[in-house]
């Protein structure tokens, strides 16, 4: 039986940071059969014009997959494209991703040193409140 996932907004008590458009590489590139499940917790890189930090420094801020009304999947593969919830898990963070990230800034999907998907924010959310 497939595991249901636990919306992270209940998990953290709180809204997401920020939201993305996202597009997994090529299955064959990533070396992967399937898209990850729900749940997947590969980190984030993102570029920012003043490179502050290192390309191979990637953050724990990690995606929660939506389906096409902006609903959060609950179990399964999540689609090759699509939107995704962006929840930053070091609170020590918050501050820092505040001031470099913005609408428009282009991420990527990392699973160690290995982009699995490009993306590119969409909306600025609880990060914008702190």
């Amino acid at each position: 039986m497939e595991k249901t996932h636990t919306p992270y907004e209940t998990i953290l008590h709180r809204t997401c940071d920020f939201r993305v458009a996202y597009e997994f590489y090529e299955l064959s590139r990533i070396g992967k059969k399937t898209t990850p499940p729900q749940g997947i917790r590969c980190n984030f890189w993102y570029e920012h014009h003043d490179h502050n930090h290192k390309k191979n420094w990637a953050f724990m801020i990690w995606p929660e997959f939506e389906d096409q009304e902006g609903n959060i999947l609950k179990s399964g593969t999540v689609p090759m494209t699509g939107t995704a919830r962006m929840w930053i898990i070091n609170d020590e963070f918050h501050a820092y991703h505040q001031s470099h990230i913005e609408i428009g800034t282009t991420g990527w999907f990392k699973e160690g040193s290995n982009s699995i998907a490009v993306c590119k924010v969409i909306s600025i959310n609880a990060l914008q409140n702190l």
